[in-house]
């Protein structure tokens, strides 16, 4: 599924960031129909939100279960809350953060970027989603 495609190199020929590489490739595999004015909300999420702070990439896999799960409005959606936090919580347990400068610090090569904590959110959000049959 997601962690497939981008493994594939999805986005890559397109510059894609992480925070984008995530949300437009969970559009084409899960079928979201996200125009692309839309898909460009991801952009300043990259790296951090530009600051190496929460991760593009965690970031954005909570903007598509956020998508899949609200309805209305987040608090009026009680199927959300559980479902971030598997998300976040399987993240962090294999990767030891979401911040996204130690993830840089230990993950980042010159050679492939982020790709590794692109493919781990990927990983994460694929079995999340199954894990609550959001697909």
């Amino acid at each position: 599924m997601l962690k497939d495609l981008i493994e594939q190199g999805f986005g890559n020929s397109e510059g894609y960031n992480c925070a984008e590489k995530i949300l437009y490739g969970a559009n084409e595999v899960y079928g979201l129909g996200l125009p692309h004015q839309v898909l460009k909300i991801a952009s300043g999420f990259g790296g951090g939100m530009m600051t190496e702070n929460a991760c593009g990439a965690v970031t954005a896999s909570v903007m598509v279960i956020g998508l899949k799960v609200t309805e209305t409005v987040a608090h009026e959606s009680e199927a959300l809350k559980p479902v971030v936090q598997a998300f976040i919580a399987g993240y962090e347990k294999e990767m030891k953060s979401i911040i996204c400068a130690p993830l840089k610090v230990n993950y980042r090569t010159e050679e492939e970027g982020c790709v590794h904590v692109i493919v781990k959110a990927a990983e994460v959000l694929d079995r999340t989603m199954q894990t609550y049959k959001l697909l």
